[in-house]
C-alpha cells in the first residue's frame, strides 16, 4: 500500500507490517554471490515465497533507516545469517517466511524486499553487480546494468547519508 509521504510493506499473510516514510533512496537488482545464497536459503524456509526474481536478482527498495518503522508484528521478525558474525542479516516474517528486508549493519538504510510492496512497488532503476548473474538469465529490459556498484549508487546513500545528518 502507498500514500504520498508513506508505504507499507507487508508479508504475505498480512501479519507482519513495516512503514516507510517518503520516496526510496533507489530501487535495484542485486545479483552478488550473497543476494543469491542468502536468497536460495530463504526460499528453502517452509512455505517460503520466492526472494530471487527469474534472471537471479534480487530487487530491494533501499530506505533510510530512520524512515523505517515495524508497525506490525515486529515479534515475529527472525534474523539469519549467511555466515556466523556477518554485518549482513535478511530478515523474515517468522508466521509465513516472507522476506522482509536486508540490514547490512554498518549502512545507514534498510534495503526492503521489493516485492513486500505488492503491485504498488517503485519500480528498480538499476541492476548491480551484474558481473554475478549467469548468463542462462539474460534479461532484456530498459533498466541500466552495473558489473558492480556503480558512482551513481554510492552518491544516492551518501546523499541520503548527508540528508539523515542535516535532519532533512
Amino acid at each position: 500500500m502507498q500514500s504520498m509521504n508513506h508505504s507499507i510493506a507487508q508479508c504475505t499473510c498480512g501479519s507482519v507490517e513495516i512503514d516507510v516514510a517518503g520516496k526510496p533512496i533507489l530501487g535495484a537488482a542485486c545479483y552478488c554471490d550473497d543476494c543469491q545464497e542468502g536468497a536460495r536459503q530463504l526460499e528453502a524456509l517452509p512455505d517460503a515465497p520466492p526472494v530471487m526474481g527469474p534472471d537471479g536478482g534480487t530487487d530491494l527498495l533501499l530506505f533510510r533507516k530512520d524512515r523505517v518503522q515495524f508497525s506490525k508484528g515486529a515479534d515475529l521478525l527472525r534474523d539469519y545469517r549467511i555466515k556466523d558474525g556477518s554485518p549482513t542479516r535478511r530478515v523474515v516474517a517468522t508466521c509465513c517466511n516472507s522476506a522482509m528486508f536486508l540490514d547490512f549493519q554498518k549502512g545507514h538504510w534498510f534495503s526492503v524486499y521489493r516485492a513486500r510492496f505488492g503491485n504498488d512497488a517503485p519500480p528498480i532503476q538499476m541492476r548491480i553487480q551484474t558481473r554475478y548473474r549467469s548468463e542462462n538469465n539474460p534479461v532484456s529490459s530498459g533498466v541500466p546494468e552495473y558489473k558492480s556498484y556503480p558512482l551513481k549508487f554510492i552518491t544516492r546513500l551518501m546523499a541520503a547519508r548527508l540528508g539523515m545528518l542535516l535532519g532533512r
